[in-house]
This record gives structure tokens, C-alpha cells and sequence, in this order.
């Protein structure tokens, strides 16, 4: 009786958690949305009205269809409850319609789909460490990364104002990764492999999956000096994995190879003609490149150093999405980056093999991969910081040191998204909720480690202080000025290769510590 008691409590604040965020992304629904949403009202009339021969040929709209088959099946799913709602928002030739009933149905759409990220975070809290001999040290961390997870601030801003549909496929990541820690590595794999045709971005974190289940999965024996034995290697179980990847890309894929249309669709998925840079920078390494050669530019300029009219006319800084070429630096490719990337993932990728260290190691190399491919990657989304952030929540309520490259990275990334909702009323929405969820994350985690040493050292603690003067110059001083006209770029440089500074070096923290780990265990056995 007493475990049904203490079961009821913990079901009675989670669910008081999830109503209450629900309850908020509700009041949300007024509010600005992006061209995201004619993105995704595209795309339902797309799936709804024509036939699948077309769907990846489509293009009345310049947001055509790129996602994978599964989102477009998603997509069709979903155009059938919308019919119900206003019929309008399904005619291919209705661009940019937003009447108050498609609004309506494309919010509440997302909320209804945010269930499964709900039952994906109560499964993610089944996998804290329940070691403790306290209830109340049991039952804190679960409710700290309930919080984490189920009110993060940057999913409810991408999500519930900017718009788009990433709650559900977090979701699907999440239990991915608690069914992995519950050893149910076939479903985790698969889960993970109907996530990757839901959305490609996912392909990032696929070496941290595919290392780990080769590593812990398909050596079945168990060494005391966790070498690798060929003895252990099991056949049936790499057949069974390789099974699940072909089945569910056949059951994707299999329509538009039959249509012979893989071609037209990857071409859809991997357009590397729009630039190295989004619109809105990616907090990356190229943020920082593209502002050096900037600077360059301009003192060369100065100097006389450089002619004006050998310089290129489309400038990195003008905010719009196409290819440029650097002034200065070696102007950079779609292959130097995926170079970069792979060359920043191989060593967290070696760690795993070498040193599994269980569910967790397997967990830290997906938020290096995640971090790695953010910080390198060809034309990467400022919200692809979402992909780190997430999972990184589940270490940061086990360990100080994951706790305190957690709260830098968040506080850095959230602060980073801040751009992507530009208009005046939403500006005091962002503003207190991404304080009210720091304030929380901070104080929260710092009392989760009190007996630890503090989380920040005076450089972290000056750095994330100096977010507030940067917001307030860039939202409320620099309108004021004439640089506004001269520079309209310029708190979007500013935001970028700040935060770009933070996410690397909470980047460089955790490979350090991952290394370092793997390294000193190494020396352990020798």
C-alpha cells in the first residue's frame, strides 16, 4: 500500500507538471508564429490533395517539401482532422492562409502531438539513479529533470510561438534513449530508426547509436578489462539491428524508389545550395569565422590593404540565406565542413567503443555528436541547439560537473534563440519565461549539489551575467541609434559570437571531461 501511495504522489506532480505547461502553450496560441507555419499549411495541403507521385515535385510554394516520408505521412494523418477545421488551408494554391480556424488547428495540433514527449519524459525520469536511500533524494532529481524536460524553454518558443513540431520528435528521441538505458536495445533502435525518417536532422546523434549498439548490444559476454572479444560477437543480434534499419527505410523509402523518385527526394532533404550560414547564425564555429573575416575585411579596408572592388558584393552579414563567399579567409565548402564535423565526433565516438561506461557514455557521446555537428555542420538551424540541450538535461541531474556545462549550454543556447521571435509583444513573453526557467534550472541544480563545490567559477559567472547588458543593447539601445539603418546585422553578429563563445566552451568542457574519463580509466586497468 505504501508503494501505490508514493507511486500515486510521484504520477500526481508529474501530471500537475504536464496540465500546467499545457495550460501555458494554450495562451500561447495568439501569439507570433513564423514562416514555419505556412511551411507545415503547405505542406498538409501538399499530402491531402495531390497524389504521392507529387509530393516531392510539388513546388506552387517556394516551402516545399523536405522532410522525409514519414513527416509527410504525418502530415497527411493530420490534413484529414484538418478538413474539419477550415478546408481552405488545404488548396496547394492558397499561399501564406492563415484564417483564426487554421491557426487554431495547427497549434493545437502541436500540443495534442506533445503528448508522446510527456510519456517520453515520465520514461526518462524511470531512468535517474534510484541508489539513494532517501525518498526524498530519489524523488528530487526525477521531479528537477521533469521540469527540465517537460518546461524547457526553448522547445515552447520553437514549438508554441515560432511553430514547429519538434515536442513529439524529441519524444520519439527521449524514449529512444530511456529504452537503451532499460536495456531494450531492439526498441530503442527502432524507435531511433523511425526518428530518423520523421526528420534527418536526427542523423547527427546516428554514430553516438550505432557505435553503442554495435559496442554494448552485439558483444553479448561481458569482460572484466572491457576489451573486445570476438568470441562474444553475436551475428544474430547485428542481423536483427540491420533487419530493423532495412525494414522501416523500405516501409519509408519504398514508395518513391518504386516511383524511381529517390533521387528527387534526397535532392529535397540535402539542399547544399543555400549557404554555409541560416538567416538567423547558429551559434557555431562559423559564426565566429564569418565575424573574423569580417573584421579582417573591414581593418584591411582601412589599411588600404585590401581593394573594395575585389571584395564580394553578397556579404555573410546581410541576414539572408544563400551562398557567399568569404572577403578574407578561404571561403569554406559543404565538404570542409563535414570533414570538420566528423574530425570533432571521432574522438567521443573512440571513448564509447573503447570505454561504453554504460547508458551514460553512450548518452554523453550523443550530446557530443549532437554539439559537434551544431558547431561545424553545413548550414546549421539556431534551434538544432535543441538536440544538445535535451538530452543533455538527464546527465545534469546525476553529476555537478554535467550540472554545470548543462546550465551554461542552456542559458547560452536558449539565449541564442531569442532572434527568432523579432516582434514587440512577444518580446516581455520570451524575456520572463527564459528567466523564470534559468532561475529555476540554476537555483534548483545548485541545491540539488549543495554539498559539492559551486557550479561556476568567477569566469562562467561573469560571462553569463554579461547576457543581460548584450540583450539590453541589442533590444533596447541599438534601435535607438543610427547604426539601426547602417547596420541592421549588427545584435544578430553580436548574439551569435556570443553565445557561439559559450556553446563552445561548454562544448570543450564536456569532451574534456569524456576524455579525461576514458583516459584515466584506461590507465586504471593498466
Amino acid at each position: 500500500m505504501a508503494a501505490l501511495g508514493v507511486a500515486a504522489a510521484g504520477l500526481s506532480w508529474f501530471s500537475a507538471l504536464a496540465i500546467g505547461v499545457t495550460l501555458l502553450k494554450c495562451l500561447l496560441i495568439p501569439t507570433y508564429h513564423s514562416t514555419d507555419f505556412e511551411v507545415h499549411r503547405n505542406w498538409l495541403a501538399i499530402t491531402h490533395t495531390l497524389p504521392i507521385s507529387q509530393w516531392y515535385y510539388e513546388a506552387t510554394s517556394e516551402w516545399t517539401l523536405d522532410y522525409p516520408p514519414f513527416f509527410a505521412w504525418f502530415e497527411y494523418v493530420l490534413s484529414h482532422a484538418a478538413k474539419y477545421f477550415d478546408q481552405e488551408m488545404l488548396n496547394v494554391h492558397n499561399l501564406n492562409y492563415s484564417s483564426p480556424r487554421t491557426l487554431l488547428f495547427q497549434r493545437l495540433s502541436v500540443i495534442f502531438t506533445d503528448a508522446l514527449f510527456v510519456y517520453a519524459v515520465h520514461e526518462c525520469c524511470k531512468c535517474i539513479d534510484g541508489k539513494k536511500t532517501s525518498k526524498e533524494l530519489t524523488e528530487k532529481p526525477k521531479f528537477i529533470l521533469s521540469v527540465l524536460l517537460l518546461w524547457n524553454f526553448g522547445l515552447l518558443i520553437v514549438d508554441h510561438i515560432h511553430f514547429q513540431y519538434n515536442g513529439f520528435l524529441f519524444g520519439i528521441m527521449l524514449l529512444s534513449i530511456a529504452r537503451l538505458f532499460q536495456k531494450r536495445h531492439m526498441e530503442g533502435a527502432f524507435l531511433f530508426a523511425v526518428l530518423l525518417h520523421f526528420k534527418h536532422i536526427y542523423l547527427y546523434v546516428a554514430p553516438a547509436y550505432g557505435i553503442y549498439l554495435l559496442r554494448s548490444y552485439c558483444f553479448t559476454a561481458s569482460k572484466p578489462d572491457g576489451a573486445v572479444r570476438w568470441s562474444s560477437f553475436s551475428l544474430v543480434r547485428v542481423i536483427s539491428l540491420g533487419l530493423i534499419v532495412v525494414l522501416v527505410s523500405a516501409l519509408s523509402l519504398g514508395p518513391f524508389i518504386a516511383l524511381n523518385q529517390l533521387p528527387q527526394v534526397l535532392s529535397r532533404l540535402f539542399p547544399f545550395k543555400r549557404g554555409l550560414c541560416h538567416a538567423y547564425w547558429a551559434p557555431n564555429f562559423w559564426a565566429l569565422y564569418n565575424a573574423v573575416d569580417k573584421v579582417l575585411s573591414v581593418v584591411g579596408l582601412e589599411l588600404k590593404l585590401l581593394d573594395p572592388n575585389q571584395l564580394p558584393r553578397a556579404s555573410m552579414t546581410s541576414g539572408l540565406v544563400q551562398q557567399f563567399q568569404h572577403a578574407v579567409l578561404p571561403s569554406v565548402t559543404p565538404l570542409a565542413t563535414l570533414f570538420c564535423t566528423l574530425v570533432a565526433i571521432l574522438p567521443s565516438v573512440f571513448c564509447l567503443w573503447f570505454k561504453p561506461q554504460g547508458p551514460r557514455g553512450f548518452l554523453r557521446c550523443l550530446v557530443l555528436c549532437a554539439l559537434s555537428s551544431f558547431m561545424f555542420g553545413w548550414h546549421v538551424h539556431e534551434k538544432a541547439i535543441l538536440l544538445a540541450i535535451l538530452p543533455m538535461s538527464l546527465l545534469s541531474v546525476e553529476k555537478a560537473g554535467d550540472a554545470s556545462i548543462f546550465l551554461i549550454l542552456t542559458t547560452t543556447g536558449h539565449y541564442s534563440l531569442f532572434p527568432l521571435l523579432f516582434t514587440a509583444p512577444e518580446l516581455p513573453i520570451k524575456i520572463l519565461l527564459m528567466l523564470l526557467f534559468t532561475i529555476y534550472s540554476i537555483s534548483s541544480l545548485k541545491t540539488l549539489f549543495r554539498k559539492e563545490k559551486p557550479l561556476f567559477n568567477w569566469m562562467e559567472t561573469f560571462y553569463l551575467l554579461g547576457l543581460g547588458p548584450l540583450e539590453v543593447c541589442c533590444e533596447f539601445i541599438f534601435p535607438l541609434t543610427s547604426w539601426k539603418v547602417k547596420f541592421p546585422f549588427l545584435p544578430l553578429l553580436l548574439t551569435s559570437v556570443y553565445c557561439a563563445l559559450g556553446i563552445a566552451y561548454a562544448w570543450l568542457r564536456l569532451y574534456v571531461s569524456v576524455v579525461t574519463g576514458c583516459l584515466v580509466s584506461k590507465t586504471k586497468k593498466q
